[in-house]
């Protein structure tokens, strides 16, 4: 599996699948979340809609991840996760770490080969940059050791300013 971080905007990416880092409710947020709702297109509002009148009534829990088409996006698919808040107390990095497992095993059940990931934890719900890149590089190669070939081939780190894509960078040529 190949890493590769990529510094602009996960809604135009040329990828199977790009990850949305949303809240629990799935209806669109600021961020990343409402980016991507925007670029999809209502129809992503309807379906995410949907999810929540049949398997996910009380919402997306934190750490899962569930899929919906991607509509309006240049990607096939839009996979949902909730990061954990740490404003809200949930600092614990295996939460952090499931929301990028999760991704890739919804990933790998739809055949996705590539796919993008935004910095899922960062921002708003006050994880560091470095530890989100650290956790999020340690989930990627675990599940990759673990998974058969023939399943996501490339994972972009698709990240909105300079400063967040020099931190990825910096965390992923250290542990190289």
């Amino acid at each position: 599996m190949r890493i590769e971080i990529v510094e602009g905007d996960i809604t135009g990416r040329p990828v199977d699948a790009v990850v949305n880092a949303a809240n629990s409710s799935l209806l669109g947020g600021g961020g990343v979340d409402g980016a991507i709702h925007r670029a999809a297109g209502p129809e992503l509002l309807a379906a995410c809609r949907e999810l929540r009148a049949t398997t996910l009534q009380d919402g997306l829990p934190v750490g899962a991840a569930v899929a919906t088409p991607g509509f309006g996006l240049a990607a096939r698919w839009v996979i949902h996760t909730v990061g954990p808040n740490r404003h809200a107390g949930q600092t614990n990095p295996a939460l952090l770490a499931s929301c990028f497992t999760e991704c890739l095993r919804v990933a790998e059940g739809l055949g996705v080969r590539s796919l993008a990931f935004p910095a899922v934890g960062a921002g708003v719900y006050g994880w560091a940059a470095r530890q989100v890149a650290q956790v999020a590089f340690d989930a990627v190669r675990s599940y990759a050791a673990r998974s058969a070939e023939g399943g996501v081939e490339l994972v972009e780190f698709v990240l909105f300013g300079p400063e967040t894509a020099a931190v990825f960078r910096d965390v992923l040529e250290g542990a190289a």
